[in-house]
C-alpha cells in the first residue's frame, strides 16, 4: 500500500512539474493583397491560433503559422512571435486571456489533456492536443497541422527530414550489439524511471538502445534500485527537469549516498550521462534530429 501511495504522489509530482520545462500584443496573420487568394492564404486568415506549449510554437513556426498567443516560458520562442500575446504556464494558461483572443483553436499536448481538457470545455473552446510522446506520433501530429492550415509542404518537408536522420542512424548503428539502458527522469526531490513509451525512450529506441524495462504500457514507473540494479543496465541517462541544476546536483548526491549505485555495470565503467534538457525535453520538440545524434554518441562511444 505504502509503495502504491508513493508512485501515485511521484506521478502527480512529475506531471505538476515536468511539462513546466517543456515545453506578447496580439499578432494576426496578415493575407498578402491579392485578387485571387490561394486555398493556403483562404485557411489562413480564416483561423486564429494560440499554442500554449513551446514545442507547439516552434512547429507552429517552422510551419509559417502566425498566432495570437503564445505561452509563457522561460524559453526563448521564435523571432516571429515577438510582441505577442502570451498566455500564460502551459499547465495553467490564463483562460480570460486566451478567450479574449478569439481563437479558433488552442494547441495543447496529450500530456496535459487529463487535466486541460475540462478547462478548455468549460470555457467553450475548441482544444488540439498534439501526440508528441514518440517522433512517429509527432510527425503524424506535423502532417495533421499542415494539411488543415494549408502548410503540407512545409510540413513534409519536415517529416521527411526526420525520417532521412532516422534512416542515417539505422545504418551508422547496424549490426551493432544493442546496449541496455536505463533512463531515469528527475525533479526537485524525486525521480522516476522512463519506459520505452515515453519520448526520450522512443529517442534511445531509435538510436539503438534496448530499455531495461520492457512490456510497459505507461511512459514512468516508480523506481527500484534493487530491481534496477538486477537489470544490470549497460548505459544510464539521467534527465533534469523543472530545474535542471538541482535535479544534476539530487542524481549527483543519490550516486555517491546510495551504495547500490556502485554496483551498476554502468557506473563501474563511466557510462551515466546527464541529458542537456534543451535536446531532451519530455515531450517531442524540433530538436529531434540533433538529439537522436547526441544518443547515438553516448549509446555507441
Amino acid at each position: 500500500m505504502r509503495k502504491d501511495i508513493w508512485m501515485r504522489i511521484s506521478l502527480m509530482i512529475f506531471t505538476a512539474l515536468l511539462v513546466t520545462g517543456c515545453t506578447d500584443a496580439a499578432n494576426e496573420e496578415v493575407l498578402t493583397p491579392s485578387i485571387t487568394p490561394t486555398v493556403e492564404q483562404s485557411n489562413a486568415v480564416s483561423h486564429r491560433l494560440v499554442s500554449t506549449t513551446v514545442a507547439a510554437t516552434q512547429f507552429t513556426d517552422v510551419l509559417d503559422l502566425d498566432l495570437v498567443g503564445v505561452p509563457t516560458s522561460s524559453k526563448v520562442l521564435p523571432k516571429r512571435y515577438d510582441g505577442v500575446t502570451k498566455v500564460g504556464n502551459p499547465m495553467t494558461p490564463n483562460m480570460e486571456i486566451v478567450k479574449s483572443l478569439e481563437p479558433t483553436e488552442v494547441l495543447s499536448v496529450t500530456t496535459l489533456e487529463y487535466d486541460l481538457a475540462p478547462v478548455f470545455k468549460n470555457a467553450d473552446l475548441q482544444a488540439n492536443f498534439l501526440d508528441f510522446t514518440s517522433l512517429e506520433r509527432m510527425n503524424k501530429a506535423i502532417l495533421d497541422i499542415g494539411q488543415r492550415y494549408g502548410r503540407e509542404n512545409q510540413a513534409n518537408a519536415l517529416v521527411e527530414g526526420y525520417a532521412a536522420k532516422v534512416e542515417q542512424i539505422q545504418k551508422q548503428i547496424e549490426g551493432k550489439p544493442k546496449p541496455k539502458v536505463l533512463i531515469l527522469l528527475g525533479v526537485p526531490g524525486s525521480y522516476l524511471v522512463a519506459t520505452e513509451n515515453s519520448y526520450i525512450g522512443d529517442l534511445v529506441r531509435l538510436a539503438g538502445g534496448k530499455n531495461i524495462v520492457e512490456d510497459s504500457k505507461v511512459e514512468y514507473l516508480a523506481s527500484n534500485t534493487e530491481y534496477l540494479q538486477k537489470s544490470n543496465p549497460d548505459v544510464i541517462l539521467r534527465a533534469a527537469h523543472g530545474m535542471p541544476e538541482e535535479v544534476i546536483k539530487m542524481f549527483e548526491k543519490e550516486f555517491k549516498k546510495n551504495d547500490i549505485w556502485k554496483h551498476f555495470a554502468a557506473v563501474e565503467n563511466n557510462r551515466v550521462y546527464d541529458l542537456p534538457e534543451e535536446l531532451f525535453a519530455t515531450t517531442g520538440n524540433l530538436a529531434v534530429s540533433e538529439a537522436l545524434d547526441a544518443t547515438v554518441k553516448m549509446l555507441f562511444p
